[in-house]
């Protein structure tokens, strides 16, 4: 058997909550733990849960921290709790959840029974779908839809990272379990002990990234120590995902998609993804696929440069962060595991 330690960040999340809480609740495996670490709200969710959920523990910051330092702090927490637990052959895990998640029953069941076979696996996930709202009149209905948020992280030589199969209508495409490079963060089950192996000065997502491909960055380090992430296709979920995207597109659909984007989320999103590279990805690799990364950031730069000036200040961040970051990488890849051979199978 196994335990498991549920965890959801929120911030002014009252509008999704309810029913995450409900699915949650619904779910077929019963040993859950549920954390809710709130970044200082202010739509009533602490008064929302202690009367409609007093079993969830709940964490209350008085500023709003960022998605990777609370989960940070759930993770901490569910670690101390289990400490001042009898000791027990059960292994644990942490569910990262987002509040705009709606699980299926099944889900964690479905892949509890996966990590069993997959001792080798440091993250587990399922297939993903979007819920969309339909608007009538003064009142909005969310439908949920056959079309593919998720079933986990994608890689491409010219630095691009993408959700597999997003934007896609189900149709079996992606019915067969195997291997990926990783989960988004929006939902993935971690092996605590995988997490703990690739801890990074008190940190699990890294805590500057504050929001944005913290998950990444962990899929990569995790990849690096030699773990593998399982992607489990009958276990299903939907996702309300703010920051729309879709795996393959054309230049004028990804200029939309990003304009539909807040400023806050590209900023951080251009930001993260130097601090990524930087961390990760290896001199041999980047010499091997520089063809195809250097014009495609040398385009995301111009692009920046001339039509989104407002995330210009994302490069003076990266810039300062360079130091940090760079200690960081040296802490990485003092410790991988992996080749870069190895490693480059998952840049398509």
């Amino acid at each position: 058997m196994a335990k498991v330690s549920l965890h959801i960040v929120s911030w002014n999340s009252m509008r999704f909550l309810p029913d995450a809480l409900q699915s949650i609740a619904a779910q077929t495996f019963r040993d859950i733990q549920v954390i809710v670490v709130d970044n200082a709200s202010t739509d009533g969710v602490e008064e929302y849960i202690r009367a409609h959920h007093p079993e969830v523990i709940f964490l209350r910051n008085f500023k709003n921290l960022g998605f990777a330092k609370a989960h940070n702090q759930a993770i901490e927490l569910a670690r101390s709790i289990w400490a001042k637990q009898e000791s027990s052959s059960e292994e644990r895990f942490v569910l990262v959840t987002n509040p705009d998640i709606i699980l299926t029953p099944t889900y964690l069941e479905t892949l509890l029974a996966s990590t069993a076979t997959h001792p080798e696996a440091a993250s587990f996930g399922g297939t993903l779908f979007k819920i969309f709202e339909k608007q009538d009149g003064e009142f909005s209905d969310a439908v949920r839809s056959t079309m593919i948020d998720t079933t986990g992280i994608k890689l491409f030589r010219t630095g691009r990272i993408v959700e597999r199969g997003a934007g896609e209508q189900e149709h079996g495409q992606y019915a067969v379990a195997g291997e990926v490079f990783g989960f988004s963060g929006a939902l993935g089950l971690y092996r605590i002990a995988a997490l703990e192996d690739v801890r990074l000065n008190d940190e699990y997502f890294d805590n500057r990234f504050f929001a944005y491909k913290e998950d990444i960055d962990l899929a990569w380090r995790l990849r690096l120590r030699g773990w593998q992430a399982w992607f489990v296709p009958e276990g299903k979920a939907y996702h309300y995902r703010g920051a729309y995207g879709t795996e393959k597109r054309k230049f004028r659909q990804a200029w939309k998609e990003r304009h539909t984007k807040s400023k806050i989320v590209n900023r951080l999103s251009y930001r993260n993804h130097f601090w990524l590279l930087l961390k990760n990805l290896d001199m041999g690799t980047f010499f091997l696929y520089g063809l195809w990364l250097l014009p495609y950031e040398f385009l995301k730069f111009w692009y920046v440069l001339f039509l989104e000036q407002g995330t210009l200040e994302a490069v003076k961040e990266g810039l300062a962060g360079v130091p940090e970051m760079l200690h960081k990488r040296r802490l990485i890849q003092r410790g991988r595991k992996v080749k870069s051979k190895e490693m480059r199978k998952w840049f398509v």
